[in-house]
Parts: structure tokens; sequence; C-alpha cells
């Protein structure tokens, strides 16, 4: 019997795989650079290894390829849900793949506020996560996530929501004394005063860390206090 394959012929007897000597005769077989190969040797030396199970993916049978790896179909699944992932969207965390329902289900964190998942970026306050967009003012609701905020009971506020509702007035300048970003202020018998306002009434020496007098609602430095 005489064999042909792309214009080669040869004998029956010499139809072989040419790493392994098996007879090709009607058998299903590869060629690689003119070299023929039964199927299972052409497996060994140039088809893809399954990066989920290692094992051979043979010629003609479906593949997915993923970061550069290639899959058997019946592989490429959600590590999760076991369901196959195909062409679906998916994301991969710690070498593992899960559809993205049963990445959100595990592992994503969802907004304090309104429930739904955090994709990208977000804010932890209080140990809890939030969306930028959620994460507001509780009185006037701007956007806190790129501006200062102060806490209170839990809450968080803008600065001039806090200064108007809540923050003590400085006993010299009557102005909000926020302590933000850790600034100082003086407290004496139920009145505040801001590090910076907390002087003499009389000559203006700062009384930060001094002793003084009062005189009515006057502070005094204790040379203008005994002097008067």
């Amino acid at each position: 019997m005489d064999l042909a394959y792309k214009g080669r012929h040869w004998h029956e007897g010499c139809f072989r795989c040419a790493k392994c000597s098996r007879s090709l005769v009607e058998k299903p077989f590869a060629a690689k650079d003119e070299v023929l190969l039964c199927t299972e040797c052409y497996s060994d030396e140039y088809s893809s290894k399954c990066f989920h199970c290692q094992k051979t993916i043979m010629p003609g049978s479906r593949k997915m390829e993923f970061k550069g790896s290639s899959w058997h179909e019946s592989c490429f699944v959600c590590q999760y849900c076991r369901q196959p992932l195909g062409t679906k969207p998916l994301i991969t965390k710690d070498n593992e793949n899960y559809c993205v329902p049963c990445f959100e289900k595990q592992f994503a964190h969802h907004c304090y506020a309104c429930k739904k998942v955090i994709t990208s970026g977000g804010v932890t306050y209080h140990d809890q996560s939030w969306h930028k967009e959620c994460f507001v003012c509780a009185v006037c609701k701007t956007q806190l996530s790129r501006q200062k905020f102060i806490s209170k009971d839990e809450y968080a506020y803008c600065v001039d929501c806090f200064s108007k509702f809540y923050a003590k007035k400085c006993a010299a300048c009557e102005k909000p004394i926020t302590a933000l970003g850790g600034a100082k202020y003086i407290s004496f018998e139920e009145r505040q005063w801001h590090g910076e306002c907390f002087n003499c009434a009389k000559c203006s020496v700062s009384l930060v860390g001094q002793e003084f007098l009062t005189r009515q609602d006057d502070i005094l430095c204790h040379k203008c206090g005994s002097a008067s």
C-alpha cells in the first residue's frame, strides 16, 4: 500500500511516528516541520499544558487563553460556583478566577451607606467602607473624601457645619474652635480660647503655659494683674 501526505509517499510499514515509531496507518497524526507524529507525541512535545490541571490540551480541542496561560474549556471555571467562565467578565485573586457575582459576594467591600459593592477606590471611616460619593457631611451632604472633616458621635461633618452647630466659640475672637489638625485650645471656667487668642487683655502677651490672673471677664498676665 502506498500512503501519501502533502505530495510525499510512504510504504505502509514506514508510515510511523518519528518519535515513538508507532504506525500511523488509519490513525490521527500531526506534522511539525515535515516530521509526522502521533497525537500523543505531538501533544507531549508541542501542545499547551492546562494552567489548572497541568494536562495536555489535545490538538483540535477547545482551549481558553487568559493572561498568557492556556486552559481546557472545562477547567476554566469560577473557583467558587464552578460555572464555566468562557468569555464572561472575571476577576482574579491569588491566582484563582472568579465570576464577578461570586467575587463580590466573597471578597468585595460593601458601602456602609448604600450597601452596594465598592468596585474601586472608596473611603474607610470608623472601620467601615464607603463609596467616595456616599461619604458626605451629616448635615449639608457635601462630599468629604477630598476635604478636612470632623467627627462627632460617630458622624462626620464638614468644617463649616461642625463650626456652625457644635464648635465652641473662642472667648476672645468669638470664632469657632475646631481643634482641626491638632490645634491647641485653652479651657478655663467654662470658657475656651484659641491658643493664639489666649493673651493678656492689657499687654497682649501670650498666656499659654503661663500663670495668669482674672478680673471680671478679662485674663491678665501676672505683671499687669498685679499692677492694676
